[in-house]
């Protein structure tokens, strides 16, 4: 039987470059928000800004289920949420297209009454 005399690298550093190719390919494919909402199309859309506050997201998915920043909530408990965040906090509306619109009237009507103005309705761009 040969005896090496030092440990072979190449075949380790193979397995550990197909293994980086694979996790950052399917890095690649994890969507960024964890709510699946379909969103509605827009001619003119524009990116949102980068600001240094983070937006609370306000998501609405085709099952008229309510979200705050990921959390289930029932659409009643909105406008509590939001009497604790300062009425300047940026705020993203996520609506699916195949919600009811009255939830969608139901979430602006709140944010209005509590003042929030830097409002971000988020859409899709069209094709």
């Amino acid at each position: 039987m040969k005896r090496f005399d030092q440990i072979n690298m190449i075949p380790f550093i193979d397995i550990m470059l197909v293994l980086l190719a694979i996790v950052l390919t399917t890095a690649s494919f994890i969507s960024q928000g964890m709510i699946p909402v379909d969103l509605p199309k827009a001619e003119q859309t524009q990116a949102p800004s980068d600001s240094d506050e983070k937006a609370l997201e306000i998501a609405i998915n085709a099952q008229n289920q309510w979200f705050v920043d990921g959390q289930a909530i029932k659409a009643e408990e909105l406008a509590s949420i939001l009497t604790n965040k300062p009425n300047t906090t940026p705020v993203l509306l996520r609506v699916d297209k195949a919600a009811a619109f009255e939830y969608f009237i139901q979430a602006l009507d709140v944010l209005k009454a509590k003042q929030f103005n830097n409002l971000s309705i988020q859409t899709e761009q069209a094709q």
